[in-house]
């Protein structure tokens, strides 16, 4: 499988590193030094976006504008999603945007989903807390929003966010249902960078041959 990478922070280099451990060819990637228009996408399978939400857009649209299917880990564009999928629908390209490629996390997204459907009819207060490192530049995560957003559709009622920003924290993010009767709680923590990035790559390896816009639940479930 041959590779792009948008952007080259933490997640590109460690994507870059388990990439080439596992077999595959990184032939390229963007920086704030070497745009994405630079890259040669002659032979590449797919492309994979860690970048910034302010170029996230870009990168993306210039992916499938060249009919290759791409990854997107940015988060912070959430005001532009939309768009970018009706592009990607318009040239039956395939893209795949989460907010999380943790496969803990999105069993996290997809228990969440269940309680909150199981526990609608009763008295439950809900509320999501997030924990990051400094540098994380989103704040609510984009993990925390889909998860408050996920609970709304089954669920008329306000969900509270808690997030803070510690030092060489990587990511935590817990769900609390609490009742006047008892509390629920589910939680997860990442230890290092390793299963976002492996997530990615799978992410990467499944999209390919298909069309269409979708998401890491679509993975863990295929």
């Amino acid at each position: 499988m041959n590779i792009i990478l948008m952007g080259f922070g933490k997640m590109g280099k460690k994507i870059s590193q388990l990439a080439t451990n596992k077999g595959y060819i990184v032939a390229g990637f963007s920086s704030s030094s070497n745009p994405t228009s630079n890259l040669d996408l002659q032979n590449v399978d797919v492309a994979i976006d860690f970048s910034t939400p302010e170029t996230a857009f870009k990168n993306v649209k210039y992916a499938l504008d060249n009919n290759i299917p791409v990854i997107s880990g940015t988060t912070g564009w959430n005001n532009k999603l939309e768009k970018i999928k009706k592009i990607c629908i318009e040239k039956n390209g395939a893209m795949l945007h989460s907010a999380n490629f943790s496969i803990g996390m999105n069993i996290i997204f997809e228990a969440n989903k269940k309680i909150s459907c199981l526990i609608k009819n009763f008295n439950y207060k809900i509320k999501i807390s997030e924990t990051h490192h400094l540098q994380k530049k989103d704040m609510p995560s984009g993990s925390a929003i889909q998860l408050a957003n996920d609970i709304k559709k089954n669920y008329d009622q306000n969900i509270p966010i808690d997030a803070k920003r510690i030092k060489n924290i990587i990511g935590d993010h817990s769900i609390c249902y609490k009742s006047n009767e008892d509390i629920l709680e589910i939680k997860h923590s990442a230890i290092n960078r390793d299963g976002f990035a492996l997530g990615a790559l799978t992410a990467a390896e499944w999209i390919i041959g298909k069309k269409g816009v979708y998401s890491m639940q679509d993975v863990i479930k295929y």
